[in-house]
């Protein structure tokens, strides 16, 4: 049973075909979101249990969404449940760091046509190490929020919407072929996506010329851009395979200011966690090991989906963004296809002659091989902000915890 559910499930996660349709408040389009709703990463805890920046990302959202007038005004309208905190993935979101949503705030919305379901992702802070989603809320935070709310999202959607969608995995894959892993670089998908809207742009730029500026300096003022829209189509991807009767393959890696957690299609929607483990990373100047904080994470989906850290061969000049070396890059990507179900059919990486990037994580591989999935990620700071990028290894419990779960499900 378990070999026949994975193919299914693997087929479903490589053969997905996102598509990004439109930019609309959460509020508008993602299933079950209320006013009073704060998404934020990871595995779902009891509110005592966040801290640092991922607390004050959370706290700063009640504020920017009108919900609280300050922190201990919003401390105590979460303790009474007024405000309530969620997590991104039980609302077919994903969240980058922090990964706050709030009622208000702009979502790309992505559908796969294959399976016939949809994820969303918000967007882009800009290039500012400082920002909401790394836990700082300050009045700079606020008007770039507002910024992106008024002024950027309704002319992204219009972009969108007026060239008919953009489909996601022609681009990815090409990227792949440019020098991008889609996690930590993005700097060729970004250019790839703007080369697809473009037409709609310059038509856009006609009838509202200081809107559609505002747009291309957004699009073109950093390569990040496209991170959001690579997560968006692997959660997609993924979420197409979750919930396969037997299957044994990972659907979600995500981690909060606690924990690092992952979902698995034969186990329904529970989470299986372990204590985070330290990262290794390459701090930018001015920066040393002790200033490094976890405040949640879920662009981890990519490796999920076959990226990332799982396509870091296809990405050498990552080395001088987040260190290690080609050599090592090489080793640790060739290691993900011990754990994996299979290679894809469309992502594929160059140096390997163009084999496919490993895709579908099997909780018994990663048990039995004692080999943990690579994650590249960026590094947040105690003060908040972006300090450096580096790879996290997953702990190997929550998969030992997993293997558990199926074997009493399924063997028992």
């Amino acid at each position: 049973m378990r070999e026949s559910a994975n193919r299914k499930a693997f087929a479903k996660i490589s053969g997905a075909a996102p598509v990004v349709i439109d930019v609309q408040p959460a509020i508008d389009v993602v299933p079950g979101m209320a006013r009073n709703i704060i998404l934020t990463s990871g595995a779902s805890m009891p509110w005592e249990r966040y801290y640092g920046g991922q607390r004050a990302a959370v706290l700063g959202a009640a504020e920017y969404e009108g919900l609280a007038s300050n922190p201990l005004a919003a401390e105590e309208k979460i303790r009474s449940g007024e405000i309530v905190v969620a997590g991104c993935h039980d609302y077919g979101c994903v969240g980058s760091l922090a990964g706050i949503y709030t009622a208000s705030m702009p979502v790309f919305v992505v559908d796969n046509p294959v399976s016939g379901n949809r994820s969303f992702c918000n967007l882009f802070e800009g290039k500012s190490p400082f920002r909401l989603n790394y836990g700082v809320y300050n009045q700079k935070v606020r008007d770039n929020l507002i910024y992106l709310q008024d002024e950027i999202a309704p002319i992204l959607g219009r972009v969108i919407r007026a060239s008919g969608g953009v489909e996601l995995s022609p681009i990815i894959k090409r990227a792949l072929h440019m020098g991008d892993e889609l996690h930590s670089r993005n700097t060729a998908a970004t250019l790839l996506f703007n080369q697809k809207v473009f037409p709609a742009l310059m038509k856009e730029t006609k009838a509202a010329e200081t809107s559609a500026n505002k747009l291309y300096e957004y699009l073109s003022g950093g390569d990040y851009f496209f991170l959001r829209l690579s997560m968006a189509a692997s959660k997609a991807a993924s979420d197409s395979a979750h919930g396969v009767e037997g299957s044994s393959m990972v659907t979600a890696m995500a981690f909060n200011c606690h924990d690092f957690s992952i979902r698995v299609s034969g186990l329904g929607d529970d989470w299986f966690s372990a204590k985070l483990p330290p990262v290794a990373a390459k701090l930018f100047p001015n920066h040393d090991d002790s200033e490094i904080e976890f405040m949640g994470g879920e662009s981890t989906i990519n490796e999920t989906a076959g990226l990332g850290g799982f396509a870091q061969a296809a990405a050498f000049p990552l080395q001088e963004y987040q260190g290690g070396s080609v050599d090592h890059m090489i080793q640790m990507n060739l290691a993900m296809y011990q754990i994996t179900l299979g290679e894809h059919p469309e992502y594929r990486i160059p140096y390997f002659s163009y084999r496919g990037t490993p895709t579908g994580i099997d909780i018994f591989r990663v048990v039995e091989s004692g080999q943990s999935p690579v994650m590249d990620i960026g590094v947040a700071g105690k003060d908040g902000g972006q300090i450096g990028a580096g790879v996290l290894t997953a702990p190997v419990e929550c998969f030992q915890q997993a293997v558990a779960a199926y074997r009493e499900r399924y063997v028992s």
